[in-house]
């Protein structure tokens, strides 16, 4: 679809810069306010705690403008599903007071969960932008506690709709919604969020061409454009051209157990443009770690803006010009339809991360090393007895260590890199939606890679229920360790295990349960969340950062001298650094390195 705002149309109105940098921080604000006015009227923790959402402002066209991002896999989601949005209706069959909604995973991308919202919003007669906002529901129906085959079984699909027409709603297609719904109280208190998050975006967005006017705003958005192309490309004009590859791997997908899937990226860089080709990725796969193709380019987009021009607002369609995407159809981050997409966000991720690693050689001042790229969030469901109704998926989210940078070390307890904004839940307010008992949560130690820069740490959640009910885990990149870059080492991949109240454990395989697994109460399980890959040589790090590490328990007496070559001796709760010691058995480990 052509655009009408392109850096190869150049209309002869021109705007003045200051004007240019207000609608600039104006449309940030927008998106800011209507971020702010969803997590405040949200009824879920998925949104309000864990920030499992998007919103923006799109051109005309579905370019975007703006988005105030809660995870950042969704970079490309809404922008894809405005485009398939003008394409079903066209702008002619657009009204105002329309609102557009789907879920349709092949369209955004993701699953079935995520409703999509969108608010045509017009000046004078002219449809000038597009509002909209994709939140994760808790519930849309499809089986609990078994591994989907077929998005059929994942719960209700809705076609492109529309769910109000010339501003009234149709009390029909809700009441289908809503009757598809195990929590339909929640899922209505959803979407009345959603829906006051996009016209907060279409009041402003009218205040702001009221003011400006149409022209002046159109134009500022190209001068927006250009210049966030600019920067982009002058980044990448920093990355020496060359073609530069690598891949890692999945552990199965939860119906052919033991079977890796492949991740295979190339990347080459020419000049000032970065072509991403994911050609090598596995094909779709039976099991629901399926996502669609905007998925698929929301992993290269990601991984390219960290690269590039991470600190830059607003995300926008112009940052993303200098880069190319190779995605054939059929892939697992570019399924078709049946293929099951409930586990959709685990597999972009390592992508993102794969992309890193190929490039780790080529600018090794902007990548990270590994981390543990998985939500771990296991699914937990039953009969709540205070309530006499169900529970589901309370929220107990703790984050992962990230990879170091060559500068840094990562940082503990933060999500992956598709959940960036997600916070993790507060202990107490995981316990007040369900009943679990959340034993102790803490960071896990040794978990981050050794390296001149450690790891970030993982953490490791004990939860209990206290009443019957069931556990399902999708948790991924058991096998597939975090990796250290440039001589770090790789860190502790992520760990799933079922507790009994007799005080026995049963240690899976992978993290994946076969299908829900019955718990009594007293029952649990221990989430342990990955580290992040070290940086540089571990041997290169500093020995008083090493003391300072065991001091704050993040790595033990063993792992110092052994990882790192650091000789510690300790007297009850004190520990001092033996300096010859040290530098004896340091000097010992670089021979063995050297043979």
């Amino acid at each position: 679809m052509k655009s009408e705002i392109r850096h190869s149309e150049r209309s002869e109105e021109k705007v003045d810069a200051f004007t240019a940098e207000v609608i600039r921080s104006s449309v940030v604000a927008i998106t800011d306010e209507m971020k702010t006015n969803l997590m405040r009227t949200a009824y879920n923790m998925i949104i309000y705690e864990a920030e499992d959402f998007t919103v923006g402002l799109f051109d005309a066209d579905g370019n975007t403008i703006s988005i105030g991002l809660g995870l950042p896999m969704f970079i490309r989601g809404l922008s894809d599903s405005i485009r398939a949005k003008l394409r079903h209706w066209g702008k002619e069959n657009i009204e105002p007071g329309d609102i557009l909604l789907t879920n349709d995973p092949q369209v955004m991308g993701s699953h079935l969960n995520h409703m999509i919202f969108t608010l045509p919003v017009f000046h004078d007669g002219e449809l000038i932008a597009f509002s909209s906002s994709m939140g994760h529901w808790q519930d849309v129906g499809g089986v609990l506690g078994a591994v989907t085959r077929d998005v059929f079984s994942e719960g209700l699909q809705l076609p492109f709709v529309k769910i109000f027409k010339r501003g009234e709603q149709d009390a029909e297609l809700t009441a289908i919604i809503r009757t598809n719904c195990r929590l339909p109280e929640f899922a209505m208190g959803d979407f009345r969020a959603q829906i006051a998050a996009v016209r907060t975006g279409e009041r402003r967005l009218m205040q702001l061409l009221k003011r400006y006017g149409a022209e002046t705003f159109k134009e500022s958005i190209k001068l927006i454009f250009d210049q966030s192309e600019k920067l982009a490309q002058a980044a990448v004009k920093k990355i020496p051209d060359g073609i530069y590859e690598a891949e890692s791997f999945m552990d199965d997908d939860g119906v052919n157990l033991g079977k890796h899937i492949p991740i295979k990226v190339r990347v080459e860089v020419r000049g000032e443009e970065m072509t991403v080709d994911l050609s090598g990725v596995s094909p779709q796969v039976a099991g629901p770690y399926n996502s669609g193709s905007t998925a698929g380019r929301s992993a290269c987009e990601v991984a390219f803006k960290f690269l590039t021009t991470p600190l830059l607002l607003p995300i926008n369609e112009g940052s993303f010009r200098p880069l190319k995407i190779i995605l054939p159809p059929g892939r697992v981050v570019s399924a078709t339809k049946p293929a099951p997409v409930r586990t959709w966000m685990t597999v972009p991720m390592t992508v993102a991360d794969t992309i890193f690693k190929a490039l780790a050689p080529a600018c090794p001042d902007n990548v990270m090393a590994g981390q543990h790229a998985d939500l771990a969030a296991p699914r937990t469901f039953g009969l709540d007895p205070k309530t006499g109704r169900a529970f589901h998926f309370p929220s107990v989210l703790s984050g992962g260590g990230w990879g170091a940078l060559n500068d840094r070390d990562g940082q503990n307890a933060t999500f992956c890199i598709n959940d960036g904004d997600t916070h993790n839940t507060p202990v107490e307010a995981g316990e007040g939606k369900g009943p679990i008992f959340i034993a102790y949560r803490k960071l896990r130690q040794d978990s981050g890679g050794p390296g001149k820069f450690r790891g970030g740490l993982g953490v490791a959640q004990e939860v209990r229920l206290r009443s019957p009910g069931s556990v399902q885990s999708a948790m991924e990149r058991t096998i597939c360790a975090p990796w250290g870059l440039h001589g770090g080492k790789d860190a502790m991949p992520n760990r799933f295990s079922v507790l009994r109240k007799d005080g026995s454990t049963q240690k899976l395989p992978t993290g994946k349960t076969p299908g829900h697994i019955v718990l009594e109460a007293g029952d649990g399980f221990l989430v342990e969340v990955g580290g992040g890959g070290g940086f540089w040589n571990p041997l290169e790090r500093d020995p008083q950062k090493v003391l300072a590490d065991v001091r704050s328990g993040y790595v033990s007496l063993d792992a110092a001298k052994r990882d790192y070559g650091v000789v510690i001796q300790q007297q009850g709760r004190r520990f001092g650094l033996d300096i010859d010691a040290t530098e004896a058995m340091r000097q010992q480990m670089v021979g063995e390195q050297r043979k």
